[in-house]
């Protein structure tokens, strides 16, 4: 294990398999500078985590080189591009002159500016070098170190596969609604073969999926997946009811068995990945 302050490394330097995994969103660390600067209560923040998604990674990992981000979402989002910066809270980003996605306009965007129900988070704006050195500290060292495992996985096997883990609220009745979101970016981000797996891993462990909607991705596949190049990404969004405790704060009983299933679905992502990996070698 390797801490990097605002992330977590667990397996070796160089992958021994062609699957890194990656949890963005499940810190729970809330520097005293977000502290001093709240005008919601800090539990308010946790609408914001992939709540103890790194349990699941954690828990499922074997010898695949695991990175489990430590800084809280709400200080930088790790899947959001740089470019994302919000210009109702963050004085850097008029010089940025991008156009604003859906998200950043919600206010989701590289800092989030607002939390679920509770209205916004800041009591006043961010300079412009505040927002620089968290991107400095935390952002481009967590995405230089994914695209280093990457490039070493496929350096090896011919072939890297990025998992990342993520949590949503739950879209429905546990009967009928998808308990699992497998994100691809549309096909531009992997290959149909390993979202394909999945999504037989998935119907063997009676787990109902969707493909894309209502998450199809973020930064982190638009970045890193480059399938005509041999890496391919794909996002998981996890219903928090199938390994949360019935308040959504904490593992529960369910987390075993949801371990199982992510398990089972990077043994099936790594033995597709296989055929390209033995032709490299």
């Amino acid at each position: 294990m390797t801490t990097i302050a605002s992330f977590v490394r667990h397996g070796p330097l160089e992958p021994v398999t062609p699957v890194i995994l990656s949890v963005p969103h499940a810190g729970r660390d809330y520097p005293p500078a977000l502290r001093a600067a709240l005008r919601v209560p800090l539990a308010a923040l946790k609408g914001l985590e992939d709540r103890y998604a790194d349990a699941l990674g954690l828990d499922a990992r074997r010898a695949e080189t695991l990175f489990v981000a430590q800084r809280a979402r709400a200080w930088i989002d790790l899947n959001r591009g740089e470019h994302e910066r919000d210009p109702r809270l963050d004085d850097g980003a008029a010089r940025i002159g991008h156009p604003q996605s859906a998200k950043l306009r919600s206010g989701l965007g590289l800092v989030p500016r607002r939390v679920g129900n509770s209205g916004d988070i800041w009591q006043r704006r961010l300079s412009a070098d505040e927002v620089d050195q968290r991107i400095a500290a935390d952002h481009r060292p967590y995405h230089a170190a994914l695209a280093a495992a990457l490039a070493s996985a496929r350096a090896r096997f011919g072939v890297a596969v990025l998992v990342d883990i993520h949590s949503m609220p739950s879209l429905g009745p546990a009967e009928s609604a998808p308990r699992l979101v497998l994100g691809d970016r549309f096909g531009k981000s992997a290959a149909g073969r390993f979202t394909g797996r999945i999504e037989g891993v998935a119907r063997a462990h009676g787990i109902a999926t969707a493909a894309n909607a209502p998450y199809s991705g973020g930064h982190i596949l638009e970045r890193h997946g480059e399938p005509r190049r041999g890496v391919h990404a794909v996002q998981l969004e996890f219903d928090r009811g199938l390994y949360l405790d019935q308040a959504l704060d904490g593992p529960g009983e369910g987390l075993p068995a949801t371990s199982r299933l992510l398990r089972a679905i990077v043994d099936a992502v790594t033995d597709e990945a296989l055929p390209s990996a033995l032709a490299a070698e």
